[in-house]
């Protein structure tokens, strides 16, 4: 259980953050076009490539002990530089996500190729999935399974939560003072990770 919960509470804390793919996750949610062929593409690609980053990982770190210390304090700066990045986020504000619906519907095979394009060519999923999750799971002899099964679950979760939840979203995020706060809060639970990480308990 507590490494299904690292898993949980590492997947939200990466995924959290309002990068490209989880802006385009949150427009489709405010037009309501494709929600569920959006969401679903995200979190099961999400899930093919924590699974690659676990066991991939492991194997790797067999053939080279040296490996895990490496990724571990790469990951350690890699969450510093990403909350440093969300706090200056924050700090600049000014910040929103309006969505016009003044068009016509984009079909779904378009917006299936633009979150694959968002999904599986942002350098930013490889390093949270592959490497910072594979790395972490390192922590967790014997346990990676169950690791791997909390970030799973924090990214159905999340996407399904993003997607359809969009609409009641949408007067919050049309005011930038709410993404400031979300900057803040993202740039808090990277640089926690980060700590936790560094002192080899997440």
């Amino acid at each position: 259980m507590g490494a299904y919960l690292a898993g949980v509470k590492l997947g939200l804390g990466l995924i959290v953050a309002i990068g490209a793919q989880n802006a385009f996750v949150l427009r489709q949610g405010l037009l309501r076009e494709h929600v569920l062929a959006v969401a679903l593409f995200c979190a099961v690609s999400d899930a093919a490539l924590i699974v690659l980053g676990v066991s991939g990982f492991a194997l790797a770190s067999e053939a080279a002990p040296w490996l895990g210390p490496l990724l571990r304090w790469g990951g350690v700066a890699f969450l510093l530089i990403y909350g440093l990045r969300a706090f200056r986020a924050a700090w600049a504000g000014g910040e929103t996500l309006t969505a016009s619906q003044s068009r016509s519907p984009v079909p779904l095979r378009r917006v299936l190729m633009t979150i694959a394009a968002l999904t599986w060519a942002n350098p930013h999923v490889w390093l949270d999935t592959v490497v910072l999750l594979g790395a972490v799971s390192a922590q967790f002899p014997g346990q990676a399974p169950g690791f791997a099964a909390g970030a799973i679950c924090a990214s159905f979760g999340f996407f399904f939560a993003l997607a359809y939840g969009a609409r009641a979203l949408a007067p919050v995020f049309a005011r930038p003072r709410a993404w400031v706060v979300l900057d803040a809060t993202v740039g808090v639970i990277m640089w926690s990770i980060a700590a936790r990480l560094a002192f080899g308990a997440v």
